[in-house]
């Protein structure tokens, strides 16, 4: 019995370090120079000069959520984030419960005409409080008014960040023709598979400035 006390009490502390280590971990800069931050009002607070002085490059900062929902942290990030010297974008909760039109409209009342800033993101994941599951034909109809609609007013092409769960349903990345920014903790996608320009690096990593665990972000080299 004592034995099986000190395996379990070995294997504790293995998973101890190793969650210590990935709350740490970042990708070597070497390998990706560029590297940043996506953050909402669910971060709460956010020092935003202690977080560039850590090492994030570039926020991107969650404007909206679905048809309704304005995030009630943007503004002040929006301008905290320029203060601090960060490069900075907007972000946009798809939602399968709710129409193009009117997602696009939250966004763009939501959203300064900014020429500055990185180009505008539509996160697509699946949200566990929309149990909705449209038609693919519907889905990527609605997706392409949304991305005409959104880089209309911000006079650049919209970036796709896609989940793979959603991307495997809808088929996201082979019909519509945009940049992707893709996930996987830890190991980066491949490239040869889905081109991308972007990567959620790690779900996992805190870092001052910041309340609890952030998405980290790095740009393709």
């Amino acid at each position: 019995m004592a034995r099986i006390f000190a395996i379990l009490a070995i294997f504790g502390l293995i998973g101890l370090g190793l969650l210590l280590y990935a709350r740490d971990w970042a990708p070597d800069r070497k390998a990706f120079p560029a590297q940043g931050v996506s953050v909402s009002s669910d971060n709460g607070p956010i020092e935003w000069g202690t977080l560039a002085a850590q090492g994030a490059d570039f926020a991107y900062i969650r404007a909206a959520k679905g048809g309704q929902f304005r995030d009630p942290a943007f503004e002040r990030n929006w301008e905290q984030v320029q203060a601090a010297g960060m490069r900075y974008g907007a972000v946009l909760d798809f939602s399968l419960c709710a129409r193009a039109a009117d997602q696009a409209t939250r966004f763009i009342t939501t959203v300064p005409r900014d020429n500055a800033a990185l180009p505008p993101v539509i996160r697509l994941a699946f949200d566990p409080a929309c149990r909705a599951r449209p038609g693919q034909d519907f889905v990527l109809s609605e997706l392409n008014t949304l991305v005409n609609l959104i880089e209309s007013h911000a006079g650049t092409p919209v970036v796709l960040n896609l989940s793979d769960d959603f991307d495997a349903e809808y088929d996201i990345a082979s019909r519509i023709n945009r940049t992707l920014w893709l996930e996987g903790n830890f190991f980066p996608p491949d490239a040869e598979k889905r081109k991308w320009v972007m990567w959620t690096a790690s779900d996992m990593r805190h870092i001052d400035g910041v309340e609890g665990p952030v998405r980290w972000d790095v740009m393709a080299p």
